[in-house]
């Protein structure tokens, strides 16, 4: 099914002021607050593919109990990585940030002004057949804000190589993809495309892991031929380890920056390291922070990693940027950025 322009929302110009990431300056041309970088040209698009997914998050403390009642408070947000991924970008710079996903009809139209809220231009491919996809959330407010995922990937794992067009290109300066593509056999063959076109173009492609559990059910060696060509890896320490079957983070990251030009390995409370060349170059510790919900936590560390690195700041700073919205993200709940103070 072709891209849908669902105009006027679908073009991104405009920005709720009343929803915006705390870290977000008025709309002026350099890089954003949450970079810390200089000023200067505004850089080419960020170009996000991934999921769209309307997340359910429950909040429990303590066990569930099996076959009665467990109180909770239970919330329904946006959310999908990708989408979380670009709605951090759009936040921490000043790059525009487009979102390549697909939605069913039931709640296209809401996703779409949620991403335009949060400064994205939204690019949504509506699927007729396939509900927007759903994710329950289980978070124990116990001191990890620990979370269990229940997935209905539902349209999201259907984008297929008819939904890229080239001309998606056009004025980007990065891809980032979701690696919840490659857990379906359209969205394989849909990255082939997308990392073809962008080989041509001359663009560089970032790619997350996504899911350890995915991952485990396709198979390390598959997926590290499905992302030949990628130029930055972004696995949190669970899937660096699981790639290659290394117990430790470190060695593990060391090894995939023999394939990957650039690893970053993300821990959580423990901070990223970044790899090159077979070896580690750089540990970046976290930034202090009491979590009330991980969700979405490596997302915005990726977003914020990215839009850092693209206005030419260093891997590292970006990566410490990246530290930073991870430890904004955990302290509210859902996996999108916070609306002002």
């Amino acid at each position: 099914m072709a891209i849908s322009t669902m105009s006027p929302i679908s073009q991104g110009g405009t920005r709720n002021q009343s929803w915006q990431c705390q870290t977000q300056r008025p709309a002026v041309a350099g890089a954003g607050v949450g970079s810390g970088a200089g000023a200067g040209a505004r850089p080419g698009a960020l170009l996000v593919v991934g999921d769209v997914i309307t997340d359910v998050v429950a909040r429990h403390r303590g066990p569930l109990t099996p076959g009665t009642d467990t109180a909770a408070a239970v919330r329904t947000v946006p959310g999908g990585a990708g989408a979380n991924v670009a709605c951090w970008a759009a936040c921490w710079g000043d790059a525009e940030v487009r979102l390549l996903g697909r939605v069913g009809e039931d709640a296209a139209a809401w996703h779409a002004r949620e991403l335009a809220a949060c400064g994205v231009r939204p690019l949504l491919v509506v699927d007729p057949q396939a509900p927007t996809g759903t994710v329950i959330c289980l978070v124990d407010e116990g001191a990890a804000a620990e979370r269990t995922f229940l997935t209905d990937s539902g349209a999201s794992l259907r984008l297929e190589p008819g939904d890229w067009s080239d001309a998606l290109l056009d004025g980007v300066a990065r891809l980032h993809l979701s690696g919840y593509l490659l857990f379906s056999e359209p969205g394989r063959a849909f990255v082939a495309v997308a990392l073809k076109a962008a080989r041509v173009r001359g663009v560089p492609v970032s790619l997350d892991p996504a899911s350890a559990g995915f991952l485990t059910r396709l198979g390390a060696d598959r997926f590290l031929a499905l992302v030949e060509g990628v130029d930055i890896l972004l696995p949190s320490r669970d899937e660096a380890c699981l790639l290659t079957g290394l117990p430790g983070v470190a060695d593990a990251a060391a090894r995939l920056s023999r394939r990957v030009s650039l690893v970053v390995a993300k821990q959580g409370a423990e901070g990223a390291l970044l790899a090159r060349s077979g070896r580690v170059c750089a540990r970046v510790p976290a930034v202090v922070a009491t979590p009330r919900d991980s969700t979405g936590a490596g997302d915005a560390f990726t977003g914020a990693f990215l839009t850092t690195l693209m206005t030419g700041a260093d891997p590292e700073h970006a990566v410490a940027e990246g530290c930073r919205a991870g430890a904004l993200a955990v302290r509210q709940v859902g996996g999108r950025p916070p609306p002002p103070a």
